[in-house]
């Protein structure tokens, strides 16, 4: 297997080398994609990061990723027939895993009854919101194989539907499980100067599913540009689903042994950037109440990231959370912060490659330890100081 995992590697990067150099001369020819990666200094026992209480939020990431991994997306435009084509591919390779397809798919748009929508058929990313210092996506309806349409003008709104089977490029349900699923995606609602609404509806059905196949799901998400100043937005999300439906818009436990869950989730994200000072940061409150038990999580968290730039091309980089945890359970609580010191393209926050040396201290009670006890709660262990170097490159 470590073989194998050196050879796939070889040829991701092989390829990569390769397709970039064909990008210049190839018209219509995409390259981009994304990658982390880094040594922790002083582990001791193979906890290299990841510390969180399991909450969808709960993972703020600065000093805390605990992986390495790359994506790239390689994408060719060409036109046909007089309609415009995409053929898409994304392979990826995160930790000693082998290389797995995050996308592959065809898109047409161009047609003459609805020049600017985009029909896709295949697997594809439709991630809507992402939170970066947790990396998470609030609102995300791909990653599984479908077909649908984007940006379909509506009543001045914009359209996107998708349908979507269980199944995956790199693997299928059981023959003798089945599951669909339907999103409805309405965006660019526009609510007040400088306020957008974004509404995502979740149906799921299916077949041989634990307490049955249904689920349902529905997301709010309103953005208001130039909040309280101007280079400030803020972001506002109200979410609820059941069953096997999940709380972004995906599915939930549908390999047939696992039953669905009911979820509710506020939160509310701002991102900043003010002359050399730039940030992001997160409040969020998560209930999460597994099908067939009586068994209910109760999430909260508040962190966030701030940089500000010392130079043009250094930053200083602060990350400061608290999540807890709630339960059957004694109640869990986990804080962390992270000083860095990072070598940038410029002064944004947003500014990437960034080459970061951090320091990073977390503390947790003793439930948080017991909960965690085959990971960083080992031994009793609670508190832990992590020490690295990381690179994060977007492109």
């Amino acid at each position: 297997m470590m073989k194998r995992n050196r050879l796939t590697a070889v040829a991701l990067a092989a390829a990569c080398a390769m397709t970039n150099a064909l990008a210049m001369d190839v018209a219509g020819f995409e390259f981009n994609g994304y990658s982390r990666g880094g040594p922790v200094f002083n582990h001791s026992d193979g906890v290299k990061g990841n510390l969180s209480l399991g909450g969808e939020l709960q993972k703020f990431r600065l000093g805390n990723e605990g992986d390495n991994g790359i994506e790239v997306n390689f994408a060719r435009s060409f036109e046909a027939g007089g309609v415009k084509w995409k053929v898409n591919y994304m392979p990826a390779k995160w930790g000693s895993g082998d290389i797995s397809t995050e996308q592959a798919y065809v898109e047409m748009s161009g047609l003459s009854f609805s020049p600017e929508a985009k029909f896709w058929v295949g697997q594809r990313r439709l991630r809507i919101q992402d939170v970066h210092i947790v990396d998470y996506f609030l609102l995300n309806y791909g990653d599984n194989v479908g077909a649908g349409v984007t940006d379909v003008p509506i009543g001045g709104m914009k359209l996107g539907v998708g349908v979507f089977s269980g199944d995956k490029f790199d693997g299928n349900l059981p023959n003798d499980v089945k599951a669909h699923r339907l999103n409805v995606d309405l965006s660019e609602i526009n609510t007040n100067p400088n306020g957008k609404l974004r509404v995502l509806l979740t149906a799921v059905g299916g077949k041989n599913q634990v307490n049955g196949g249904s689920g349902s799901g529905i997301s709010l998400m309103h953005t208001q540009k130039d909040f309280l100043m101007s280079g400030m937005s803020n972001t506002l999300y109200l979410q609820g689903s059941r069953g096997h439906a999940r709380i972004d818009g995906e599915f939930e436990a549908i390999d047939g042994t696992r039953p669905g869950r009911r979820s509710t989730r506020i939160a509310d994200s701002i991102n900043w950037q003010s002359g050399p000072f730039g940030g992001q940061a997160l409040i969020g409150y998560q209930t999460n109440k597994t099908d067939l038990t009586n068994v209910e999580t109760k999430d909260f968290s508040l962190g966030g990231r701030g940089s500000y730039a010392i130079s043009k091309n250094f930053k200083a980089l602060a990350e400061v959370s608290t999540t807890t945890r709630k339960g059957t359970g004694p109640d869990q609580r986990l804080s962390k912060v992270t000083l860095a010191g990072a070598l940038a393209m410029n002064e944004d926050f947003w500014s990437r490659p960034e080459l970061r040396l951090y320091v990073t201290k977390a503390n947790w009670n003793q439930a948080a330890a017991v909960a965690n006890a085959a990971t960083f709660g080992a031994k009793g262990k609670t508190s832990r100081t992590l020490v690295g170097v990381q690179y994060e490159i977007w492109w």
